[in-house]
């Protein structure tokens, strides 16, 4: 169901006005903007950083094919398996503090800027 509507997705973003393209543009730096804070902030909470690591395994297995006569024929074989793990990782929590304060004082430039690009995206509609 998810990978539908993933499909999708491209669908119904063509079917936007140029008007609501303008403004989905205008939030997207704030919506990257405020999902690095909200990160930040939990690296502080915790004192450490999470970071995501795919491990990989090999997996030994029997593999069944069918030759052209349509005898099945099973035979040993290796898979690699995947699995993504989340890993703690040390952080300097001063320079995470200050990444912080950095990344809120950009967010207030952003709401800004956002501010004015949102009007000339609605004057798109009044043209």
């Amino acid at each position: 169901m998810r990978l539908v509507t993933l499909a999708l997705l491209p669908l119904l973003a063509a079917c936007a006005s140029p008007q609501e393209a303008c403004l989905n543009t205008v939030g997207k730096d704030q919506r990257v903007m405020n999902a690095l804070i909200v990160e930040t902030r939990g690296n502080l909470d915790r004192g450490y950083a999470i970071k995501t690591e795919q491990r990989f395994r090999e997996v030994k297995s029997i593999c069944k094919s069918r030759l052209p006569d349509g005898t099945e024929l099973r035979t040993a074989c290796t898979e690699t398996e995947v699995r993504t793990v989340k890993v703690p990782v040390a952080i300097d929590l001063n320079a995470e503090r200050a990444k912080l304060q950095s990344l809120e004082e950009r967010q207030q430039q952003l709401q800004i800027n956002a501010q004015a690009a949102r009007a000339q995206c609605m004057a798109l509609s009044a043209s």
